[in-house]
């Protein structure tokens, strides 16, 4: 990867695009040189505050990425970001598009399920987003026993909606997952780009830049095919989620109307034990029965 500098960041982040590929390939470039880190997160919000209105959000989807996969390899990005991410969220949220709202809440969602920054700043990210109405904190682990022990929780005051369901069942029918076509590419990769031990073929410098240029490619599609497969699960997570609360809220109309009927049957019964009593009553007086339909 090309060497760090403050001027190539800057080009790298003028060149940004909305696209997922291009957000993983830059992510990958910072982590890359994270011993860079505050020096990445002080061009990063600068230049965010001067771009333009329409790629602002892109900017969050670059540090979200750059957060979430840099963790393994060290804490530096997560705790460099800290300082700056609340404002960086207010910026957006009152200067970018309409709707930007509900994609920076997606984002804050994923933080807040995953326990990325502690409570503090995940409450002054919420104020940022929802003011007074925020949602209810909850730790990734929290959400587990939820999923796990659902039967035993209330049902939600506003199940969701069938049509909800069949939108996200009929969004997962072209998931990533299922991009035969992908799946090919990578397969097809050759086994220089794969096999570090097959480097000692490189004898002259047109063979070594054509290698190069192989990998280069084959980590750009990796990444990419990684990041929309990772995208793929948070979306399955939500749907298991959003189907687990459906369920649970058609037991709970099935049990509220097996109640119903159980009473129903009873006063039924009530209802024809009186009407027997009335014909035979009817039948006992000087005239017998007067209508037969009583």
């Amino acid at each position: 990867m090309s060497s760090f500098s403050e001027a190539a960041l800057e080009k790298k982040l003028s060149e940004l695009s909305n696209s997922q590929q291009s957000v993983q390939t830059l992510s990958l470039w910072l982590i890359h040189h994270r011993k860079h880190s505050k020096t990445i997160v002080n061009v990063w919000f600068n230049e965010l505050i001067k771009a333009q209105v329409s790629r602002k959000l892109t900017f969050l989807y670059l540090a979200n990425d750059v957060i979430q996969n840099s963790k393994k390899k060290g804490p530096e990005f997560t705790q460099d970001f800290a300082p700056v991410i609340v404002d960086a969220f207010k910026h957006v949220h009152r200067d970018g598009e309409d709707g930007c709202k509900k994609h920076l809440g997606r984002v804050f969602s994923i933080w807040q399920e995953r326990a990325v920054y502690d409570n503090d700043l995940l409450e002054q990210l919420s104020q940022v987003l929802y003011g007074d109405k925020k949602p209810r904190k909850r730790s990734y682990e929290s959400i587990q026993a939820e999923d796990e022990d659902f039967a035993s929780r209330s049902s939600p005051s506003e199940p969701p909606q069938t049509s909800e369901l069949i939108r996200a069942l009929q969004e997962l029918e072209n998931a990533t997952s299922g991009d035969s076509l992908l799946h090919q590419r990578i397969s097809l990769l050759p086994d220089e780009v794969q096999d570090a031990s097959l480097l000692h073929r490189i004898t002259d410098k047109e063979s070594g830049e054509r290698i190069s240029q192989l990998v280069d490619d084959a980590c750009m599609l990796l990444a990419d095919y990684s990041g929309r497969l990772a995208a793929e699960i948070d979306d399955r997570r939500q749907l298991t989620r959003t189907l687990t609360s459906f369920l649970q809220s058609q037991k709970d109309g099935l049990v509220q109307n097996e109640q119903k009927l159980e009473e129903y049957k009873r006063k039924l019964a009530r209802v024809t034990q009186v009407r027997k009593e009335l014909r035979s009553r009817l039948n006992n007086l000087p005239g017998g029965l007067r209508h037969s339909s009583a």
